[in-house]
């Protein structure tokens, strides 16, 4: 996985472990073969300079044939199910060209959302993300998001559920950490945790250590970074950044 990562600028800083890592030309996912979803999707967050014009959303959703067929999610699995295909990597966090734009499309991006929780706070959180990243001392923004499942809670799945179909379990969560480099070098971070559905809590309310991700996720997150000021780092709950 290393020779895999060593020319992803998204992963200077570490990725966990996945079943496969698939490298796109703007972000990795790392695949879940067990959950037929993204186990975590890593990104630099991108940034339209001025004068530069965004390139329109696509919407060409489709299945990413780089996973083999008995894990892969296709178009038929959300068909119907109530959900919506739920953006790890956001759209418009990638609009310099359509490629770029294109790439967020793939299913192994998506994860099966509540539409009141992927409209509303989910999409609040991606546009605060870009806030902070529009900071003109902030050189480089990276984000690694992904899905929680309580195992203590019932799971449910959409697509199929005969023997031969795959079938998507629901996370009860998601998480967002993120990783910013400013002109000083210096390096912050702020994590969240959000459940998938409907709240009118503030983004602020959701802050959690990074240390609770990687407890509830599974994951090692930012594993390059040592010493201990990363260890205190990862242990802190940040304040909020001005949105």
């Amino acid at each position: 996985m290393t020779e895999l990562l060593s020319h992803c600028r998204e992963a200077r800083y570490g990725a966990p472990a996945a079943d496969q890592i698939m490298v796109n030309r703007y972000f990795t996912i790392g695949y879940s073969y067990y959950f037929r979803q993204a186990k975590w999707a890593l990104e630099i967050v991108g940034r339209i300079d001025e004068g530069e014009e965004a390139v329109e959303r696509l919407d060409n959703f489709r299945s990413d044939f780089r996973i083999p067929q008995a894990f892969r999610a296709d178009l038929v699995d959300y068909k119907g199910s109530g959900h919506d295909r739920g953006h790890l990597v956001s759209s418009a966090n990638q609009r310099e060209g359509e490629m770029q734009n294109s790439e967020t499309f793939l299913l192994s991006n998506m994860s099966p959302q509540k539409p009141k929780f992927n409209r509303a706070i989910w999409k609040d959180h991606e546009s605060a993300v870009r806030e902070l990243d529009s900071d003109p001392k902030i050189f480089e923004t990276y984000v690694i998001s992904g899905p929680i499942f309580d195992f203590g809670k019932s799971i449910k799945v959409i697509g199929s559920t005969d023997k031969n179909g795959v079938s998507i379990p629901i996370p009860h969560r998601y998480f967002k950490s993120i990783l910013t480099e400013n002109n000083r070098g210096a390096l912050n971070m702020w994590s969240f945790i959000l459940p998938n559905e409907e709240t009118h809590k503030k983004l602020a309310d959701f802050r959690v250590p990074a240390t609770k991700v990687e407890n509830y996720a599974g994951i090692i997150l930012w594993e390059r970074l040592r010493g201990r000021k990363v260890a205190s780092e990862k242990k802190r709950v940040r304040a909020m950044w001005k949105i």
